[in-house]
């Protein structure tokens, strides 16, 4: 118990401190949701005391505990459900749903005060051991689930605390024991399990705030993680935006220099453009990955959903990436059926996917291989698979294949590079397009790659 009430946030004045409005609101809910939750476990155990009543002791105080039990059970019931539903956040809102509550704690304590000092009276001077515990049971309940609300936990403690001391007191005054009685011991161990109870209250009470002052600082933390992540996210947009203008003039200059529009260029002044061009297209290849991947992660790509053959957009993205796989020696076998297949997509997003998952199959794969497309149907799905002869996947590289800024092949000694956002960013455009995007190990060598649709019925209004 030492270890729970030991400083989590704060010091122990900030701890102690009254709670503001919207902490009170949140206590007096917190409070209102447990005693809805604890409704079933209340009325059994008040059931069962009343049953001992009436049948070791009097008929007539269990059917007037039945009465005040139904009584208070009906009005809490009432406050939690009015606490809990009300949309105010004044502080006079707040005081007056606290007053009721207050109100509903007096009238619930008096059932079991009114229990245990009825037995009590009934059974005359005696150790009294089942309205005693009765009461300590009562005070172990108020402690563990009543410290969401500090002047509720008081108020039931002072009640059941003065009922506890007014049994062994009372046995004490009406026989004039001696010290020497058991009255006098089992008056001194009230006490002792009071102040048992008020500790217990108190280890809770400062649990219950510690949790309330990590998540009010989970809270800061995350909503300025948010604003730092917003902020990065600002100046990597703007920040590629900046550079993608005159990386773009300059790329336009180089490839004018190498067309030979600017005179004739030596031998080795030629090679040095070309090499500066290819690595221009790198750049700007990064930087337009960079820019897509920061559109779908802030939800602001642009997405043109149209009826399209997803057959020609196969076709196009498998010319745009043609000339990048000649030179790594990897030829492509496309065969597609004769009628077109419809899916709802956006063409150019749609092509993107297609040209990264080619591109990607065409880099892992060794020189002299071949990558074969295929297109199944089944039912109202079509898939598209890219069948490479590479290094072959595994369940294990998942998060290398598709989380941003890695490579299944990392090292420094990769024949190809690349920034790792291409398979990234296509599953982002997947999942906003509602289709799937998937791998499998092939059972000889290399991965298959699929790409699902739900297909578009060319009955279907567009």
């Amino acid at each position: 118990m030492g270890t729970i009430a030991a400083p989590l946030v704060l010091g122990e004045e900030e701890r102690l401190r009254p709670p503001s409005t919207d902490i009170l609101i949140r206590h007096m809910r917190d409070y209102s949701q447990v005693g809805i939750d604890l409704v079933g476990q209340r009325q059994l155990i008040f059931i069962f005391a009343a049953a001992l009543a009436g049948f070791y002791y009097d008929l007539r105080l269990a059917v007037t505990l039945l009465v005040m039990i139904g009584f208070s059970e009906l009005f809490d019931l009432w406050v939690f459900r009015k606490v809990i539903r009300s949309e105010a956040t004044d502080t006079a809102a707040a005081h007056r749903h606290l007053a009721l509550l207050c109100i509903g704690t007096v009238i619930s304590s008096s059932v079991i005060v009114t229990y245990a000092v009825g037995i009590a009276i009934l059974q005359g001077p005696t150790t009294h051991f089942l309205p005693l515990f009765f009461l300590f049971a009562a005070s172990l309940f108020a402690a563990m689930n009543n410290h969401q609300l500090l002047p509720v936990l008081f108020i039931r403690l002072a009640m059941y605390g003065t009922a506890f001391l007014f049994i062994p007191i009372r046995d004490v005054v009406i026989t004039q024991a001696p010290i020497r009685s058991e009255l006098w011991a089992q008056l001194f161990t009230s006490v002792f399990v009071l102040f048992f109870v008020v500790d217990c209250s108190r280890i809770y009470l400062r649990f219950y705030r510690s949790q309330i002052l990590q998540f009010q600082a989970l809270q800061k933390e995350h909503e300025l993680s948010r604003a730092a992540y917003k902020a990065k996210t600002e100046f990597v947009s703007t920040m590629s935006h900046e550079l993608r203008t005159p990386l773009t003039a300059i790329k336009a200059s180089i490839e004018l220099l190498d067309a030979g529009k600017l005179g004739d260029l030596p031998a080795q002044a030629k090679l040095a453009v070309g090499l500066a061009q290819k690595n221009s297209d790198r750049l700007l290849n990064l930087i337009t990955e960079i820019l897509d991947l920061q559109s779908v992660e802030t939800n602001v790509m642009q997405f043109d959903i149209a009826r399209i053959d997803i057959l020609d957009a196969i076709r196009d993205a498998v010319t745009e990436i043609e000339p990048y796989s000649q030179r790594l020696s990897v030829d492509f076998d496309v065969s597609l059926p004769s009628e077109p297949i419809y899916v709802k997509a956006d063409r150019k997003r749609l092509i993107q996917v297609f040209s990264n998952i080619a591109s990607n199959a065409s880099k892992f794969s060794p020189p002299g291989s071949t990558v074969r497309i295929r297109v199944d149907t089944d039912g109202d799905r079509v898939a598209v698979k890219f069948i490479d002869q590479g290094i072959g996947l595994t369940e294990a590289d998942h998060r290398k294949v598709f989380d941003p800024f890695t490579q299944v092949d990392s090292s420094d000694t990769r024949k190809i590079g690349g920034a790792g956002l291409g398979m990234s960013i296509s599953k982002r455009i997947m999942d906003a397009l509602e289709g799937t995007i998937s791998y499998q190990r092939n059972s000889d060598i290399g991965t298959t790659f699929f790409v699902t649709f739900p297909r578009w019925d060319a009955a279907r209004p567009s």
